[in-house]
């Protein structure tokens, strides 16, 4: 992906990380006033919405908050998203849980640069798909396009099937 950025527009947090990691990415715009939902940015950017990725937080009920990304047409089907994360008890993060984790306002999440060492992270498989993928950058009216693998490496998630139903959770990798 071409580097497109120009030195006056704003520089986040997610933007300074993935520079430092020398992870490749394009900045997405679209205006602040579009509504929120992952259909809307992908309406406003060119992309399908499925490309647009979910930043979703859930909490166990031994306390752990984990990343969960999916595609922004799909919903992690809860059998899968219990057998990922090991825990038969888990909840969408409440607003304040969001912010709390993460630092930011739920909408437009940065999928990574926040986690402290060991925080875990998940990607959906069907993610894997696509050439491009839309992220939150932190401000409304910014997102981050980058490659699947890139967010992988990025957000240090685990790749796992969350929103197929009757396929596996865990992938066997072939190579």
């Amino acid at each position: 992906m071409n580097d497109t950025r120009e030195e006056n527009t704003l520089r986040l947090p997610a933007h300074e990380f993935l520079d430092q990691a020398g992870i490749p990415y394009e900045r997405g715009v679209f205006p602040s006033d579009t509504p929120k939902g992952a259909a809307n940015v992908a309406h406003a950017l060119g992309y399908e919405e499925a490309q647009m990725v979910k930043t979703l937080i859930f909490e166990t009920g031994d306390g752990e908050r984990v990343l969960v990304l999916v595609g922004g047409d799909r919903s992690a089907v809860s059998g899968h998203l219990k057998k990922a994360i090991g825990s038969r008890n888990i909840k969408m993060g409440s607003l304040e849980a969001v912010r709390e984790t993460t630092g930011y306002e739920v909408g437009s999440v940065p999928p990574f640069h926040w986690q402290p060492a060991g925080f875990r992270s998940f990607v959906d498989a069907a993610l894997m798909e696509y050439e491009v993928l839309g992220v939150g950058a932190g401000v409304w009216g910014e997102e981050i396009l980058l490659a699947p693998e890139d967010l992988v490496k990025a957000s240090r998630a685990l790749v796992v099937n969350l929103t197929e139903k009757g396929h596996p959770v865990f992938l066997t990798m072939a190579h």
